[in-house]
């Protein structure tokens, strides 16, 4: 899109108030869960088989926890037994090695369990990963060019990659550990009840303070997070803005005070993580060391009880054992919901993506023109807006003969670019028509419409591959003598055999090692090789130099010849020779007529001209 445009589609961008969000707070947990559900139709079995596998684990750790205290007791006795005989005490199978083995085989079940609980949630989460993925990759193509005007490109890529790995990541550790710590401390509370009320009850008024404490420092981490965030985005900014205009900054001599602001940026992003870390590393030896109080005030009173012969040796034990299972999943709680909590604020984002408002879908039986195409275009009271309460265009009529010239003029954000992109339905009007050979546009698919169009724009887009590759781009079979041609015809021929590899060069950071004249060649030999029924060219030759362009020009009077071409152009002695200038202003065809015609009449179009040859 052409500098005029954007500075027209500024005015009608609006912003999405679920985009760009730092927040990690869904605004409807609820929904987004169950969206998720959905989406995880064909896969939900696995997270049953790793629930199931989670809940066994659990079970398998609080008997290994229950028959240990049995154990003890078994080999208390027994070594009491014999240092009352007098004889040497020796672990045997009838002296507690079946038990000790049989201990052992509780564990690597429940080890087996958990093995297995992992390895299937992995499964699920990046299946569940790859199906958004897909359906994202699929919404892109069917997003209108008006959801990128309003949508930085950096926020879809982190809605498609740092979001779904977010999800991923909670969904493989954080759904099971929830449902590990809350089996795990439900069970083992029941053990501790039945073993002894009295102990449970002290562990359960310094579990409660752990709770508090885990809930308050959960909430000040989502803060001090989110600005973290906040931080680090500026910091980014600035380094990409920095990089990408550095010629910029160099020609002007700030180096210096852009050094400063970045050196700012970080030091405020430091304050922020050393503030976010300490939060996040201090809450786990805050809450141990309160449950190690708990644990001192439980183990005095239980040792009190053993003296006094209210409890064993192994209840002793084994209800220590149910303590640490019950410990460990208090501070899990708090610190995986705050996880989840992010994870379905990240779900969320992208299920806004998901929900964006697609282009209109091409009809279902759709009508082609006739082969082949003649490149009569029609404009017939067309009317459109950016937005609905904002129209640009109110009635825009013209007709472009088979074989004409057609130029567009008029200044910065007249809608010359915005003629183009209705014409290519790279936007959709508001009303009238727009014709093909008589076909509305409107009743054709997209892919059939642009096929008949060859297009170079301002700005020059090149991918990373060889020249060949990007002038071969939108004829992907051209064999490499017709890419040559092409290459020729458009004057890229000269500086292609000055290269190191010729048509075999490489091309990176978007052309960066070509010169913006080279580059916009290249993409006018690309427009050559498609040997399009109609020529779009926008401002095609606004970065080469004098000489380039009249070369450009010639090239290009024998590429139109008896084809329909649009030409936008500022600098009106390239399109004295068109067969038809539209003249527009704030959106509306003001004048049109040939180059003679507009100067008879004196208006617009003749003191525009004047104006550049004063």
């Amino acid at each position: 899109m052409s500098s005029e445009e954007e500075l027209e589609n500024a005015s009608y961008s609006d912003t999405d108030a679920a985009s760009g969000n730092d927040e990690d707070t869904p605004q409807d947990a609820a929904g987004t869960a169950r969206r998720l559900w959905l989406e995880a139709k064909d896969e939900r079995w696995r997270l049953i088989i790793a629930a199931v596998c989670a809940v066994l684990g659990v079970a398998m750790q609080l008997w290994a926890t229950a028959y240990s205290g049995g154990l003890i007791d078994l080999l208390w006795e027994k070594i009491k037994a014999h240092f009352v005989a007098g004889t040497p005490f020796r672990v045997t199978w009838g002296d507690g090695l079946e038990e000790i083995l049989f201990y052992l085989g509780i564990w690597t079940v429940a080890w087996a369990f958990y093995s297995t609980q992992i390895f299937v949630m992995a499964s699920f989460a990046e299946r569940l990963n790859l199906r958004l993925r897909k359906q994202i990759s699929a919404k892109v193509a069917r997003l209108p060019l008006s959801y990128f005007d309003r949508h930085q490109p950096g926020d879809t890529i982190s809605r498609a990659t740092n979001d779904l790995d977010k999800v991923s990541e909670v969904l493989q550790r954080g759904v099971l550990q929830l449902l590990m710590a809350v089996a795990s401390f439900g069970g083992a509370i029941v053990l501790m009840t039945v073993a002894s009320p009295r102990l449970t009850l002290v562990f359960l008024v310094f579990a409660a303070v752990v709770l508090l404490l885990t809930r308050w420092a959960g909430a000040r981490t989502l803060k001090v997070a989110a600005r973290r965030q906040d931080a680090m985005g500026r910091l980014t900014g600035e380094i990409e803005e920095d990089y990408s205009g550095r010629t910029v900054v160099v020609a002007y001599g700030l180096e210096e005070s852009t050094l400063a602001t970045m050196q700012a940026d970080a030091d405020e992003l430091a304050r922020e993580s050393a503030h976010a870390d300490f939060l996040t590393e201090a809450i786990g030896p805050a809450t141990r060391f309160v449950m190690r109080l708990g644990q001192v005030a439980v183990g005095l009173l239980a040792g009190s009880m053993v003296v006094g012969g209210t409890m064993s040796v192994g209840g002793f034990q084994a209800f220590f054992g149910y303590m640490f299972t019950a410990s460990d999943p208090l501070t899990q709680m708090s610190m995986t919901l705050n996880m989840l909590q992010g994870a379905l604020a990240a779900a969320e984002r992208v299920f806004v993506l998901l929900d964006a408002e697609e282009a209109e879908p091409d009809p279902a039986e759709p009508v082609l023109p006739a082969c082949p195409t003649r490149g009569r275009v029609v404009f017939e009271h067309v009317r459109f807006g950016y937005t609905p309460d904002n129209t640009l265009m109110r009635d825009v009529s013209f007709t472009a003969e088979p074989g004409q010239k057609v130029a567009i003029v008029g200044a910065t954000g007249a809608g010359k670019t915005t003629l183009i992109n209705l014409l290519m339905r790279f936007y959709e009007i508001d009303g009238g028509r727009i014709t093909l050979d008589g076909v509305d546009t409107h009743r054709m698919t997209r892919t059939d419409l642009r096929r008949q169009f060859g297009m170079v724009l301002q700005d020059s887009w090149l991918y990373e591959g060889t020249i060949a590759d990007n002038i071969a781009y939108g004829h992907p079979g051209a064999t490499r003598e017709e890419i040559e041609a092409a290459a020729r015809a458009a004057h890229v021929d000269f500086f292609v055999h000055t290269l190191p590899h010729g048509y075999d060069t490489m091309i990176e950071n978007g052309g960066e090692n070509l010169s913006q004249g080279q580059r916009q060649l290249l993409t006018i030999a690309r427009a050559m090789l498609t040997d399009p029924a109609i020529l779009i060219l926008d401002e095609a030759t606004s970065s080469v130099d004098t000489r380039t362009e009249q070369a450009i020009v010639r090239a290009m009077e024998a590429i139109m010849e008896s084809r329909t071409s649009f030409v936008i152009a500022h600098r009106l002695s390239t399109i004295v020779d068109s067969d038809l200038i539209l003249v527009m202003d704030h959106g509306t065809i003001i004048e049109q007529g040939n180059h003679r015609e507009l100067m008879e009449r004196g208006g617009a179009y003749a003191e525009l001209y004047r104006s550049q040859f004063a």
